[in-house]
């Protein structure tokens, strides 16, 4: 069977329909695991470390120490800040005590969005 100019190019739209619907997918799979949390809560301690990063996808990445008991050593919590405003907050509440609410988000498939699985939508001083 001899194959004509033509065959290869029927096959064209069928490689371009199943890269549409693989891309379609991963925006699909995307949306989803950042709009739906798995767990969400709040976290109290210092903001012990606060810096915007990235080559190409700049994120606000922080870590917060939570104190448990004086004398005990203090438990680190990595967080990131996808919100301009809140990072804006957290910049001018450095070296107070303060509560976080966070947002877990497991599955997020790429560190443009953030390097961690929790992202603070909130913050305020605690007294």
């Amino acid at each position: 069977m001899r194959m004509t100019r033509h065959t290869g190019a029927a096959a064209l739209p069928i490689l371009a329909a199943i890269i549409a619907v693989l891309i379609l997918l991963g925006v699909a799979y995307t949306w989803l695991s950042l709009s739906y949390d798995y767990s969400d809560g709040e976290r109290a301690g210092y903001v012990q470390k606060f810096s915007h990063k990235g080559w190409i996808c700049k994120t606000w990445e922080g870590d917060i120490a939570l104190v448990n008991l004086p004398g005990q050593p203090a438990e680190i919590f990595s967080f990131s800040v996808r919100d301009e405003a809140v990072a804006e907050q957290i910049n001018a509440l450095i070296g107070k005590r303060v509560a976080l609410t966070y947002e877990q988000h497991v599955g997020v498939p790429s560190t443009c969005f953030g390097e961690t699985q929790y992202f603070v939508t909130a913050i305020r001083a605690v007294e």
